[in-house]
């Protein structure tokens, strides 16, 4: 028996080779022309794999540095406008110490107290700004709305309707905002904290001495929820409010028994009922359908206003002539409201230099991120180049070879 080789055997193998070195061809066109060495996962899956974790983190870290420039820039504006209101403040004072020496007569007083409106009016244009993106700056969370609201009143002394009462219209919640992995900054922008002039202090009218929580709830004390257990007395709510982080002391009068609160910075208190009706059984707020801050009970008496309070007092002390009131409640109240705005000014600068040092740390991150990624990715391109050139010369020289083994054609056979 004679064997012989198939011409279509030689054939297909040539152009089996031919198809191999085409897709060879093709894929480091492919990396050529994307610049990524891996085009699929199979092409080196321990690469791939870190390249995924890598690529995923620079999109986490430019959102960090993304973050902290928004963070940098809000301090930054709002700065500027507590740097304003501390000026104004400072001239307030000094209006004050003038008008209560006692040499200026009632229409000096008078007069006085127009350059003291006209700062009035400057301190709440300053409490109502809005930043680059409308959002109020010291409105809490509630960025979309006027934070504080001005009430217009006849004043004695006056011919025309002045600012009679300013009410804060925003929250007192904040911003958590990541710079870093689980790592988060906090925007406190409350203007009942920025704009506040005392400590504000609340003495509860209802005895408390019998009262006892029937069953579990939840109150908010300045934005802090503190839970209550059923059985809880008074004495045990006290307990709870101070060891909460709340910046508020409880303690129980020792005559009437009643729940008293006192901030323990210069602030606005913030009294809810989350859950149940503890505080309104306590008689310290009215029900649940009155928002804070002004649904406090009728029986309760509070100490402790704003610095725009405080001014008005000043207005209207000027305007009838009382400078025993300007020398001594008024001038004691200045001085708290200017060591508040000096204090949230410090935070603010504070809180400002370390968004600027996330955004340096975050933008060296993400540089040594990218060469991680480069290094795992990249394609070396001078190796690429030359590997090219040697698939194409393999590739026309199997297409010479091939050609040269069926240069035979049918009319070899015609002679």
């Amino acid at each position: 028996m004679t064997g012989r080789v198939s011409t279509n055997m030689t054939a297909g193998g040539v152009q089996m080779n031919l198809r191999r070195q085409e897709v060879k061809v093709n894929k480091a066109n492919g990396q050529m022309g994307s610049q990524n060495r891996i085009q699929e996962l199979r092409d080196d899956p321990i690469a791939a794999g870190h390249l995924v974790r890598y690529q995923s983190y620079l999109s986490r870290v430019n959102t960090f540095e993304n973050n902290a420039k928004v963070l940098s820039d809000e301090f930054s504006i709002r700065e500027g406008y507590m740097n304003s209101s501390l000026d104004m403040m400072q001239r307030v004072r000094e209006l004050a110490v003038t008008g209560a020496n006692g040499i200026y007569q009632r229409d000096d007083l008078k007069n006085m107290a127009v350059e003291v409106d006209q700062l009035l009016q400057q301190l709440v244009q300053n409490a109502n700004a809005v930043g680059p993106d409308g959002n109020s700056l010291f409105a809490g969370t509630n960025v979309k709305t006027t934070a504080f609201d001005v009430e217009m009143g006849n004043v004695e002394g006056s011919r025309q309707p002045l600012i009679e009462s300013i009410r804060y219209n925003g929250n007192v919640e904040v911003n958590n905002v990541e710079v870093d992995e689980h790592k988060y900054m906090i925007s406190d922008n409350a203007g009942n904290r920025t704009f506040w002039a005392e400590k504000q202090q609340l003495y509860g009218g209802r005895d408390a001495s019998s009262w006892q929580a029937t069953s579990d709830s939840v109150i908010s004390v300045d934005g802090v929820n503190i839970p209550i257990k059923a059985g809880d007395n008074v004495y045990a709510l006290a307990a709870k409010i101070n060891d909460s982080d709340a910046a508020v002391k409880a303690s129980i009068d020792p005559i009437s028994h009643a729940l008293n609160l006192v901030t323990t910075d210069t602030r606005q208190l913030w009294l809810q009922d989350v859950q149940g009706s503890a505080l309104n059984e306590l008689g310290i707020i009215k029900d649940r359908s009155q928002l804070p801050p002004y649904n406090l009970g009728d029986s309760v008496r509070v100490s402790g206003g704003s610095m725009f309070d405080t001014v008005i007092a000043l207005r209207n002390a000027m305007l009838s002539g009382d400078t025993e009131a300007i020398g001594g409640r008024v001038l004691a109240s200045l001085d708290s409201g200017i060591d508040n705005l000096v204090t949230r000014l410090a935070e603010s600068g504070s809180q400002y230099e370390r968004a600027q040092q996330n955004i340096t740390r975050n933008s060296q991150t993400a540089l040594t991120t990218n060469q991680m990624i480069s290094r795992e990715g990249d394609l070396d391109f001078t190796k690429a180049v030359t590997d090219m050139k040697m698939l194409e010369y393999v590739y026309q020289a199997t297409l010479s070879t091939a050609g040269k083994m069926y240069q035979s054609s049918l009319l070899n056979y015609m002679r």
